[in-house]
């Protein structure tokens, strides 16, 4: 997240209004979302809770901030509308860390906290809260006598989840580090029951990406566990292809019903592609890659490739059209990869560097064939062009060897090469 000053208090942010990139204001800021950490770790900030205009409180994920600085925060225009639900890890920061009673690690005194400061880790767009501003002494009447000091996190006890908890917060908390991949692994292994328990605990982002690389069955278990208005938010969260797969697993009254509570345009993207086979091209295609107009310069090609959102396969290439820009597109002109956004000027235009000699897909191409697409040209993602020329989405390396690979190979080979890594 960009932000105009690296560390801020949250006591700044209470209030604070919340506009979206035209200046337009979409509500004000109430309270921040921390998830706690076991062994003295600081939290890491997940979000604002913000007041919109109709008095609804709703959840803006730090990832759809684009700036803090100068009494403002600003979005990046989309924003889920849903009520604000507080998961089992989540703390909020002004209603529940301040003015708590904590001790202070090197001499042991009591102490109480008036503020926290968050601050963005260098070289991440993670935030976290790395400050505590206290007032030593007990609490009281007279407590507002004591001496005040800013220490780190690590220098008072009294936040962090224990260690020896067996509760779903404390799993959590020790697999934060996990890739989605590992973690999906974890899961797998747990019972039903603690599996839930596990699900319901984690962010919406987060549980998205391990469901994309769980098992069908534990993913339709543990949707089918969620309550109707979360399961709509997580598959929002995931990416269109893989949301369209796992709801093509579900009885079609249960697919409708979520497709209703999902926004209306994720779920336009995820009905196209439920309208194809699942093995083609159409089917196994994101309807979400980079797409640029002829006039967009080699800088902005950069800026859109170091999303951290994307995928190494998606950030490998951008695809030039007309208008419109989202998919289904104008007319696709072409691909430009990334190697040749590096070498060229960044005021360079990626319509005169664009390539335009291999023949996209069409929607209808057998997997075989996308495979052979694939493995012919060392492609890492492939356009989807329909009929008209209209780019629909592409395909990518990974979705292409999720669907070769056998069935069970997330419990087989995979989970092999992860012991054998581990023991290096």
């Amino acid at each position: 997240m960009a932000s105009g000053a690296s560390r801020v208090f949250v006591s700044h942010l209470a209030g604070v209004p919340v506009f979206d990139p035209n200046g337009d204001q979409v509500g004000r800021v109430r309270d921040l979302v921390a998830m706690l950490r076991v062994g003295g770790r600081p939290p890491r900030l997940l979000g604002m809770v913000v007041e919109v205009l109709s008095r609804r409180r709703i959840f803006l994920p730090m990832t759809r901030i684009t700036g803090v600085a100068s009494g403002q925060v600003i979005t990046t225009g989309v924003v889920n509308m849903r009520r604000f639900e507080q998961r089992p890890t989540e703390r909020l920061v002004l209603g529940e860390l301040l003015d708590r009673r904590v001790q202070l690690v090197e001499s042991g005194e009591e102490a109480t906290v008036l503020d926290v400061a968050v601050e963005q880790l260098p070289a991440r767009r993670e935030w976290e809260i790395g400050k505590v501003f206290v007032r030593r002494g007990k609490g009281g009447a007279l407590r507002r006598r004591g001496e005040t000091l800013t220490v780190d996190w690590s220098a008072v006890t009294g936040f962090t989840l224990e260690e020896d908890s067996q509760g779903a917060e404390s799993l959590v908390a020790t697999f934060e580090r996990l890739r989605p991949a590992d973690l999906a692994n974890v899961m797998h292994h747990l019972t039903p029951k603690r599996r839930a328990e596990v699900a319901a605990a984690l962010d919406d982002d987060r549980l998205a990406d391990v469901l994309e690389e769980l098992p069908d069955d534990d993913q339709v278990e543990i949707l089918g566990k969620l309550n109707d208005d979360r399961a709509a938010d997580v598959l929002e969260a995931m990416d269109p292809d893989d949301a369209a797969d796992l709801l093509s697993e579900l009885p079609e009254e249960d697919k409708e019903r979520l497709l209703a509570l999902m926004r209306p345009g994720d779920a336009a993207d995820v009905r196209r592609l439920l309208a194809y086979e699942e093995r083609t091209a159409g089917g196994l295609m994101t309807t979400e890659p980079i797409v640029l107009r002829p006039d967009a310069t080699v800088a902005d090609a950069l800026a859109r490739v170091r999303r951290r959102d994307l995928s190494p396969a998606l950030a490998a290439q951008v695809y030039v059209c007309r208008a419109p820009d989202e998919t289904p597109t104008g007319k696709y002109l072409g691909t430009v990869h990334f190697q040749r956004l590096l070498r060229d000027p960044p005021f360079t235009l990626v319509g005169s560097i664009v390539e335009s000699d291999l023949p996209p897909l069409a929607p209808d191409t057998p997997l075989p064939q996308i495979t052979g697409y694939l493995a012919a040209y060392n492609m890492v993602a492939a356009p989807v062009v329909d009929e008209s020329g209209s780019l629909l989405g592409a395909v990518t390396v990974d979705d292409v060897l999720d669907h070769l690979l056998p069935d069970d190979w997330r419990e087989t080979g995979f989970h092999g090469l992860q012991e054998a890594a581990s023991e290096r």
